[in-house]
């Protein structure tokens, strides 16, 4: 059967009158004339063909077969009345399943030290992170978020920015002191680097781009190492594996502890833009504001 809105409306009407034991009450509560209550109970009782209420003039009961109709609709209609305030309290409550699309540097490198303590402020929070290289189709595939860095695509989602930030070229103390610290960027000809794939072609980065002013500089690195995941590209450079090109925002802490080293400050790379997005501008949930609001606040502040 095909669904009929004038019949939900006349049994919400039926409802009311029950809840509040007359016509006229009915009608205040539903911003409704008496005689539009009237209307939509005889509406109903033509549809269904029986007799739903006795009327007086100093009372309404319902009929037998309206008390059986009333009982069974009775809990379809809270249950309609919950799930449309539960619905609606995922605009201020922060809960349910968050989807969140990311890319392999940003999770491994600068969400995953702090998800500890966004799932302890969000008890009701289930987080469900997918890492990956493409974006995809965020809607399509029930994300919630992404956060990526570079310019987003052209296309509906949202996008807020949330940081820009450069390449730079580091290494650690351990691989300086066995190879020496290369002067200039085009030093990198004759040292070690460790080389990753673009994540949109699949394809080795073979040069490295450096500016100073409006000066710009592509270098051709040497590699004999080439991988493909953020998390072992920082690694295999903190271990002295060889020169990597990583994103300044995820590695500056580790330069402030000596544990890296920014070899060309004066020469920083490309920039790189941080963005968040959703599909929707049009009141997101509330669990997808608390999230982007931790990353502001907790992971690049």
């Amino acid at each position: 059967m095909p669904f009929d809105g004038r019949l939900v409306s006349n049994v919400g009407v039926l409802a009311a009158i029950v809840e509040s034991g007359s016509f006229a009450r009915a009608a205040d509560a539903l911003g409704l004339s008496p005689s539009g209550v009237s209307r939509a109970v005889s509406r109903l009782e033509t549809r269904i063909g029986v007799r739903l209420l006795d009327r007086t003039t100093r009372s309404v009961t319902l009929t037998d077969e309206g008390r059986r109709l009333y009982a069974e609709i009775g809990p379809l209609l809270t249950g309609i009345e919950d799930a449309f305030t539960q619905t609606a309290g995922a605009s201020v409550a922060v809960r349910g399943r968050l989807r969140v699309n990311v890319d392999a540097f940003f999770s491994s490198v600068m969400l995953a030290p702090h998800i500890g303590r966004f799932l302890d402020r969000y008890p009701d929070i289930f987080l469900d992170l997918v890492t990956r290289d493409q974006l995809g189709d965020l809607a399509g595939e029930g994300f919630d978020v992404a956060v990526r860095f570079g310019q987003p695509p052209s296309s509906s989602l949202v996008s807020r920015k949330l940081l820009e930030t450069r390449t730079i070229a580091v290494a650690s103390p351990a691989y300086l002191a066995k190879h020496g610290r290369p002067a200039t960027p085009n030093d990198l000809v004759s040292h070690a680097c460790i080389q990753v794939r673009n994540s949109q072609t699949g394809q080795p980065i073979e040069e490295w781009d450096f500016k100073r002013g409006r000066k710009s500089l592509a270098v051709r690195i040497s590699s004999r190492f080439l991988l493909t995941e953020a998390g072992t590209l920082l690694g295999a450079c903190l271990a002295g594996a060889g020169i990597a090109r990583l994103k300044a925002i995820g590695v500056q802490e580790l330069i402030d502890q000596g544990r890296l080293v920014d070899l060309f400050p004066d020469w920083p790379g490309e920039p790189y833009p941080l963005y968040a997005l959703y599909p929707s501008r049009h009141l997101p949930a509330a669990k997808v504001r608390a999230f982007i609001d931790f990353i502001q606040e907790e992971v690049i502040a």
